[in-house]
């Protein structure tokens, strides 16, 4: 269930297949917030009867949900519920395949439960919610104090990894390395145009959320020897939690001196400008200044010069540069224009402008 909107409905539909479920049947609703069931009553009702004439045997709905909202619903339809923060957490659980990533991953997954905790425990005591992990004896309390003491326990297991992050990071600054970012909206095409710089063979899917684990490699910027790092994708709607979660991965996006924000130019208009908007927030909320942001207009083999150069007004006073992965067009534009950028970083942090290839 998403609201009418094509990109949201098209967004929610690449959630599900990415977590290996397939669509059978759609119901949009404007409003996702109601009281009892997450969407009202009527509608409600019509996804319990969509689930009978489908056999459907899960409810996704593209909001956040809380675990009362969750157990009427499915109450009501007689199959699990998942909410969109649950889909996205199972999406990042099977793709996590570092230590790190599933450090990350269970970290996430506790932040979630945890402000649901207390009301699950509630449900099951009165016999509501049957089978809650065994725990309707113990009192609300009681469980809340053991999921936060395992909250903080997996956070002093994260802060020792992203020490280790940062004992990596300063060796590079020792090092006189500069460091490039590829951030971006979730299918942008990081993971492409990193294999296009730097000759690697990353599994590349069109799918959301591919590249949780950072991946660094060295490239030739000019005259630098640059350090490029692949990065987890943005979305909309990202819980603050999950970003917080990841803070160590996506450091690396913060500590960059060049940031490449990747965007799909394919995109019809309201995606595209939707895409950038939350990219762009969540630079911001990492701390990421424009002036080291160079905007990376990919799929542009897809694209007409005239649809490329409209979505470099639309970005405004951003710099971009419009290059296809899959063709390797725009790449030495892409390099010249990066090339310039560590440049213009290096002086205004006071640092030389070259340094050892």
């Amino acid at each position: 269930m998403a609201r009418p909107d094509r990109d949201a409905v098209e967004e929610a539909e690449a959630l599900a297949r990415a977590a290996g479920y397939e669509t059978v049947g759609l119901v949009t609703q404007g409003f996702l917030h109601h009281a009892k069931y997450g969407v009202g009553t009527g509608k409600a009702e019509e996804v319990a009867a969509a689930v009978r004439d489908s056999g459907a045997g899960i409810v996704l709905l593209d909001s956040a949900l809380r675990a009362s909202q969750a157990y009427s619903l499915a109450k009501l339809c007689k199959v699990e519920v998942k909410d969109r923060e649950k889909l996205i957490l199972e999406i990042f659980a099977m793709r996590a395949s570092t230590a790190e990533a599933k450090l990350q991953v269970q970290l996430a997954e506790l932040e979630y439960e945890l402000p649901r905790a207390r009301e699950s425990v509630k449900m099951a005591r009165r016999g509501e919610q049957p089978g809650f992990f065994g725990l309707g004896k113990y009192e609300a309390d009681v469980y809340t104090r053991m999921m936060k003491s395992r909250v903080a326990t997996l956070r002093r297991k994260v802060e020792e990894v992203a020490k280790r992050r940062e004992i990596f990071r300063e060796h590079r600054r020792r090092l006189a390395f500069p460091t490039i970012a590829l951030a971006g909206y979730t299918a942008a095409g990081k993971t492409s145009l990193f294999n296009k710089l730097t000759g690697e063979t990353k599994s590349v899917d069109a799918g959301v959320f591919t590249t949780l684990a950072p991946t660094t490699r060295a490239v030739m910027v000019g005259e630098r020897k640059t350090l490029l790092t692949d990065t987890v994708g943005f979305i909309s709607n990202l819980p603050a939690y999950l970003i917080e979660s990841f803070k160590s991965t996506l450091e690396e996006i913060s500590y960059a001196t060049v940031v490449f924000l990747l965007l799909d130019a394919s995109q019809p208009a309201e995606k595209f400008i939707r895409s950038y908007e939350s990219s762009a927030q969540a630079l911001s909320h990492l701390m990421v200044k424009p002036s080291k942001t160079i905007a990376v207009l990919n799929k542009c083999d897809l694209a007409p010069a005239e649809l490329i150069e409209e979505r470099k007004r639309e970005l405004g006073p951003i710099e971009a540069v419009a290059v296809s992965s899959k063709t390797g067009q725009g790449m030495d534009s892409l390099l010249g224009v990066a090339d310039a950028k560590l440049t213009e970083v290096a002086e205004e942090e006071g640092m030389e402008g070259r340094v050892p290839a």
